[in-house]
């Protein structure tokens, strides 16, 4: 049996209730704090690359120095890469934020913009980014699609696709619309816990009557 139209539902009842107590993806956790799409957009951006758990008190540094961005352009480059430090690229990712809050700034009146189209014309800003601020900073539907998406998407067997675009077309067309806010986070969760990458823990999964586990080789 795969995941399907029929049964995700199901699924997705059961995922709901299996991730109660398991932390939050870093990027969830500021958006139920802090509550603003910037919030969100900064960081979605250092969690580029980067773990939740460098993530998280990276985005906490630097929010206690700046919360906006005119406050982030009040800062030196140096203070943002010692604030960031150590995400993934943070030498470049501090040049991004002053970029993306000049352009904010100058064109939207220091307000994030909730299309698409337009967040995807920002440098650094790809479709898992701008998807993930619609749908964690304005609560507006998007499928944000990640490593975990992706894949536990495939090993479910409700999309057969080879890159994390196609997969976001293929639940475009397939996934219900009312539940495209929340199934980046589940998946993240789950992915992050329980259906990791290598040797799931398949014993402790509640839909794996459904999933195809396809790929899985080894699991526990």
């Amino acid at each position: 049996m795969v995941v399907s139209n029929k049964n995700i539902n199901q699924v997705i009842v059961r995922l709901r209730k299996a991730i109660k107590g398991l932390p939050d993806p870093s990027v969830t956790l500021v958006s139920k704090k802090w509550k603003t799409p910037f919030h969100v957009l900064v960081s979605c951006l250092l969690s580029l690359r980067t773990k939740d758990e460098t993530t998280l008190p990276a985005s906490q540094r630097l929010f206690a120095l700046a919360n906006t961005p005119n406050e982030i352009l009040e800062l030196s480059h140096t203070q943002i890469e010692k604030a960031i430090y150590p995400v993934g690229f943070y030498k470049t990712k501090a040049r991004r934020l002053r970029d993306i809050s000049t352009r904010l700034i100058d064109e939207y009146k220091g307000k994030v913009p909730n299309a698409l189209d337009v967040l995807l014309t920002f440098k650094g800003i790809g479709r898992k980014t701008a998807n993930l601020v619609l749908t964690e900073g304005f609560g507006i539907p998007g499928i944000c699609v990640d490593t975990h998406v992706h894949r536990i998407s495939n090993r479910f067997g409700y999309v057969k696709t080879r890159t994390p675009l196609e997969t976001e077309w293929a639940l475009r067309k397939s996934l219900p619309k009312k539940y495209w806010i929340e199934y980046n986070a589940l998946l993240v969760t789950w992915g992050q816990n329980v259906c990791r990458p290598i040797s799931p823990l398949c014993s402790q999964c509640p839909v794996k009557s459904f999933c195809q586990r396809k790929d899985v080789t080894q699991n526990r």
